[in-house]
């Protein structure tokens, strides 16, 4: 239900798993056992939560992000950006290391590179990156840039 607020909250910094094909009390459980908020469009699955989760209003990604990031005081913090599709922790790596993997225009254009440290996936800050900040800029979310 929420794989893109999911996504959107592990690239401005937060740790967000995201449950898929699983049964809500497992799902529930497995929320309380991390310590993690609950977030989810389904209103009994909310209700059951109780304080530990939050019935997600609209199902415009746009409105999600203003809605969690309200209702928790949440800005982006680049530093603590974590991979998009498996929610792993980022590590800088060489040019050199990568330079098979990474595109040559892209090559051509950074010097900066990441690696997930759980599924592999490379990260630079292409045109992606301006679209990204932009979005958060029109959102209205406060940005920790404190390195670009």
């Amino acid at each position: 239900m929420l794989g893109s607020l999911a996504k959107w909250l592990r690239i401005t910094g937060y740790d967000a798993s995201y449950a898929r094909d699983e049964k809500d009390d497992d799902i529930l459980m497995k929320a309380r056992a991390e310590g993690r908020v609950l977030l989810t469009r389904d209103k009994l699955l909310a209700q059951k939560a109780g304080d530990d989760g939050v019935f997600v209003d609209s199902e415009v990604i746009d409105e999600q992000i203003r809605q969690v990031f309200g209702l928790f005081h949440l800005h982006f913090d680049e530093k603590g950006t974590r991979c998009a599709l498996c929610n792993g922790d980022l590590v800088v790596v060489p040019k050199e290391e990568v330079s098979p993997l990474v595109p040559p225009r892209s090559l051509a254009m950074t010097d900066d590179f990441l690696r997930c440290s759980g599924c592999g996936k490379i990260y630079w800050k292409g045109t992606h990156w301006k679209n990204i900040l932009e979005k958060l800029k029109r959102l209205g979310i406060d940005q920790d840039r404190s390195f670009e």
